[in-house]
């Protein structure tokens, strides 16, 4: 069956905070200018903001600099923070640190603590009354090259294949969506992304991405245990102190409390699993006063790029560019990447758009990457590029470290720590010790089946899994036999099972594709690089309700 094709001036895939602030930019421009520029939005969500989950603690420069009268339009940020806290936890105890001690990348006054899934959807609804086509529900499934090797666009996926990759009955080819430029926003660890990355050799001066693991519930909770605006960051237990991770308590509005763990994907005990990591914490006394007689919404995970600017890649290629965490654009030190998001979308716009007014279609869109070099985002990553290196020093010895180098020198420093890939970390089972967590109560605890009903994931189970191996006997024969099957713990959503059939057979991989959050850990974690996770059939996924 043939692909129809359709012809846009730009092509967005990924309908995020980066995607939809370049879309916007797009017609912005677009209308000051007087000219007729087509722009086509894809995402794979059935609905806009459906796969959309961070923190969230916002800045809003960004988002004042895309739509001045945020405001007055409605944006739903609804609650300015009042509060910081950051606490050092033991088992039982805590250590509050003096704000006056606070580095600036630590300070939240003037942020909004926010819903990121509401506020993408509000973007989305701007977007569209600009025109911007939006098309949720279609995944990019395929990169499209034209003659002369430039990017001419993406296929989106094959519907009503079997789980054999036949066509069904209900088969339906994807469209061809061509364009002058395509932007990729589709978050870290972007599936297309990653092609584009080897294809053309994006990362050849770059250092590798490392990443973390971010797991959030949603929880309304008593009135006299609600403090809206408060922002609690944690670091130290559960975790050791060699081990990369931190803890946050954000206070919304209307009752809402957003809980969550990030455990850095660098860590090297195979036995270490973030989603135990995340029902220990939230035992702590400090944290659990916040929690005890509320009630779990909702719950979601996804990776987190975080290696800085010496981890981001080229920018551009023949026919497009990388935008947000499709690059990379994340600050780990803030713990905030929207902000990065919306500008990095906004300069590959304003770059997109001055080579098609000026009938440039064929150039390399390097007035992107040049104009990030001389904005306040590069400055901001610049400033904190050396934090994750330092926190692979150990969690005290790392923070004086960062402390030092931020309260004393601003980040100026004339020295740019490097970054390591995370799947190269794990040491073998058998020189690492099991940890023993506990049994989850119910309550403040809970187990990973539950946990997965409430982020409302779907997909059609006759579809060819969306998690492939590139080799079936890597599993047993190297992950099982050195590693303990460290994939059974890494993700968070109980997609990866080692089975026996019966007492005494062999072991073999079971993949739940069904669970997938699409967090993407198992794509970044596996230590042979085995996995590839790949977009199932558009729509499919978590339905996040404002997460």
């Amino acid at each position: 069956m043939q692909r129809e094709s359709m012809e846009f001036d730009v092509l967005i895939v990924g309908g995020g905070p980066a995607g939809l602030a370049a879309a916007i930019r797009l017609k912005q421009l677009a209308v000051a200018k007087s000219l007729d520029l087509s722009v086509c939005l894809i995402e794979k969500a059935a609905e806009i903001g459906a796969h959309t989950l961070s923190g969230a603690v916002m800045d809003t420069r960004a988002l004042t600099e895309l739509i001045p009268d945020w405001k007055e339009q409605g944006a739903p940020l609804k609650t300015e923070v009042t509060e910081d806290r950051v606490l050092f936890l033991s088992e039982s105890g805590a250590r509050a640190m003096p704000n006056a001690l606070l580095p600036d990348c630590f300070v939240n006054h003037g942020n909004y603590i926010v819903r990121l899934g509401n506020v993408v959807k509000w973007l989305g609804e701007q977007a569209e009354a600009l025109g911007v086509e939006v098309y949720p529900g279609f995944a990019g499934a395929e990169l499209l090259f034209d003659e002369q090797g430039r990017v001419k666009g993406v296929a989106t996926g094959d519907m009503g294949l079997t789980r054999e990759g036949e066509q069904g009955p209900n088969y339906q080819p994807g469209m061809e969506l061509h364009a002058r430029y395509t932007l990729f926003a589709e978050g870290c660890r972007g599936h297309l992304g990653k092609q584009l990355e080897a294809h053309f050799d994006l990362r050849r001066e770059a250092d590798p991405q490392t990443y973390g693991i971010g797991i959030k519930e949603l929880w309304e909770v008593p009135a006299g245990q609600h403090q809206p605006g408060l922002v609690v960051h944690t670091a130290g237990w559960p975790m050791d102190n060699a081990t990369y991770g931190g803890g946050f308590v954000y206070h919304l509005e209307d009752n809402l409390v957003a809980v969550g763990y990030v455990v850095g994907l660098g860590y090297t005990n195979p036995y270490l699993a973030p989603f135990e990591e995340f029902q220990r914490y939230k035992t702590h006394p400090e944290i659990r006063r916040f929690l005890e007689g509320g009630k779990r919404l909702s719950y979601g995970a996804r990776a987190i790029a975080a290696g800085g600017l010496q981890s981001l890649p080229k920018l551009t290629f023949a026919g497009g560019a990388l935008i947000g965490d499709d690059a990379g654009f994340l600050n780990a030190a803030r713990i905030k990447g929207s902000h990065a998001a919306i500008k990095s979308g906004m300069l590959a716009a304003d770059a997109a758009f001055e080579a098609l007014a000026d009938e440039r279609a064929d150039a390399d869109l390097a007035a992107y990457p040049q104009a990030f070099r001389q904005s306040w985002l590069h400055e901001e990553l610049h400033k904190t590029r050396n934090f994750k290196p330092y926190m692979k020093k150990g969690l005290y010895l790392g923070s004086l470290l960062f402390g030092a180098e931020q309260m004393l020198f601003k980040g100026k420093v004339p020295w740019t720590l490097r970054n390591s890939a995370d799947h190269t970390a794990l040491r073998p089972a058998a020189e690492c010790r099991p940890i023993d967590y506990p049994k989850p109560d119910g309550k403040l605890s809970f187990d990973r089946l539950s946990s997965v009903f409430l982020s409302n994931t779907n997909h059609e189970e006759s579809q060819p899994c969306h998690l492939q191996l590139k080799d079936g006997t890597v599993p047993i024969a190297i992950n099982l036999a050195t590693y303990d099957a460290p994939e059974q713990r890494y993700c968070p959503a109980g997609v990866y099972e080692i089975v026996r059939e019966a007492e005494g057979s062999s072991p073999r991989l079971q993949i739940n594709a069904q669970n997938c959050v699409h967090c993407k850990t198992c794509d970044i974690k596996d230590p042979t690089q085995n996995i590839n996770w790949v977009v199932p059939q558009g729509g499919e996924g978590p339905i996040y309700q404002g997460m």
